[in-house]
């Protein structure tokens, strides 16, 4: 026979109200669609824009070295690399030092669509700030509830 504990509900709502990692996660989903909105006429996505704007240098990074800066492991950023090479924005290439490893260009279409879409970016980035910005962090919970 097992015994079912319940915790109450106050506990429910106690992590409901209070609970950073909850609040976080509910702010990125909030982010991430507040700012698909708006790079969503020129047909990316937040990631995507992140992806693109990670390949913006002088030099073609390695995928180890853009996987680590976006926090994604190596195959969720080979799968979302496929539909910007499909668009003809992103090159992927054999590495002429390492020919196991590959190396990311960003094409002259995806710095094109990058210069359009930073704008877009850089307003919604500014008008999100001005929600967050000089907060307790009783206010920051608050200003991240209120992008969802």
């Amino acid at each position: 026979m097992s015994i079912r504990q319940e915790l109450p509900l106050a506990v429910t709502h106690q992590v409901r109200d209070a609970c950073l990692c909850l609040h976080a996660q509910r702010a990125a989903r909030a982010l991430a669609r507040r700012f698909d909105e708006v790079l969503r006429p020129l047909g990316l996505t937040n990631g995507q824009f992140s992806l693109l704007m990670s390949l913006n240098r002088p030099e073609a990074p390695g995928i180890g070295s853009v996987a680590g800066l976006l926090a994604m492991d190596r195959t969720t950023l080979t799968a979302n690399l496929k539909p910007l090479e499909r668009r003809r924005l992103v090159k992927v290439s054999v590495d002429k030092e390492d020919k196991r490893s590959r190396r990311l260009t960003i094409t002259a279409a995806g710095r094109a669509l990058l210069s359009k879409a930073f704008p877009l970016w850089k307003q919604a980035h500014a008008e999100t700030e001005r929600l967050i910005t000089g907060c307790s962090p009783n206010d920051v919970r608050t200003a991240l509830r209120a992008l969802s």
